[in-house]
């Protein structure tokens, strides 16, 4: 059985996982962190360092860095871990449909590729990785995004924002191309896995107040999850999912995330006075006029 480590960055909810053979040290982390403060548009490397000095220490043969979408929340520190450990960085395959929204949206230009290329490998649905001794089997879970995949090592699957503990429910689907009733059948779709399948989750927003918690099962899931359970209807639950994410605001971190992360975690090119630059639009969900007057959506 594969070894589990989660390590939590409170400012994001964020769960980030190494996992490994304990025979042949062979690993893998799962959705690494880049801490970012928007108010200085400052990064730093606590997150990935405390990921970094767990693989040392544990002396973790490091193969793989796997995405499971392209993060709306949180920074991706992958391409630190990929310089650090000579890591691959994946995703799955359908991220290029991602990169060609947000390539509009951020202006992008024509350099930048919307074929994934960023990446070192995409992941179709079904697609084996073979991380020196893991087995990394990918499932893809659309719904949160277009692009959103569960790994599957082992007993235990990694699920991202498809699905969240079952005492919470599951990722919301209002980004560009997301889709209440996708996200449906991906998770009917995980709740045919065996009941005592292990569900490591990608956030935990520590429903009133508890204990961080990362790990359940598909048979608690399918049983306890008070937004889809095994009974629960597509009508109910599309409604349902719609209905709240009306009422969401968007995430603090939305702008400088999905920039740098279709990019597979890499920062915008130095321009000639040597700084980098987001590219953050105005407006973007709510129109407004060259003065900032709110204006009606066309």
């Amino acid at each position: 059985m594969a070894h589990v480590r989660a390590f939590f960055d409170p400012r994001t909810y964020t769960l980030t996982y190494v996992v490994w053979d304990p025979d042949t040290r062979d690993a893998v982390v799962i959705d690494p962190v880049l801490d970012y403060d928007p108010a200085a548009s400052r990064t730093w490397t606590e997150s990935v360092d405390e990921v970094s000095a767990f693989i040392r220490a544990n002396a973790l043969s490091l193969r793989y860095v796997l995405e499971t979408h392209a993060h709306a929340d949180h920074l991706s520190a992958s391409q630190i871990l990929r310089r650090r450990f000579d890591a691959k960085v994946v995703i799955g395959a359908r991220i290029t449909e991602v990169q060609d929204v947000f390539k509009g949206v951020f202006d992008l230009g024509a350099g930048f590729a919307a074929d994934g290329s960023q990446f070192d490998r995409l992941l179709a649905d079904g697609e084996v990785l073979e991380a020196g001794a893991l087995r990394v089997e990918t499932i893809a879970t659309p719904g949160h995004t277009p692009a959103c995949v569960t790994y599957r090592i082992g007993d235990a699957i990694f699920t991202g924002d498809a699905l969240f503990m079952d005492d919470y429910g599951t990722g919301r689907c209002d980004f560009p191309r997301g889709s209440a009733a996708a996200l449906f059948d991906s998770v009917k779709k995980l709740y045919g896995l065996p009941d005592e399948t292990r569900v490591f989750v990608g956030h935990d927003y520590q429903p009133d107040g508890r204990e961080v918690r990362f790990e359940t099962t598909i048979g608690k899931s399918k049983t306890n999850n008070p937004q889809l359970r095994a009974s629960t209807t597509k009508e109910e639950f599309v409604r349902f999912r719609e209905e709240r994410d009306a009422t969401l605001a968007a995430p603090r971190l939305l702008l400088p995330s999905v920039q740098v992360n279709v990019a597979a975690g890499r920062m915008p090119a130095a321009r000639e006075n040597g700084h980098r630059y987001l590219n953050i639009p105005i407006n973007l969900m709510h129109p407004a006029d060259e003065l900032g007057e709110p204006t009606p959506k066309k």
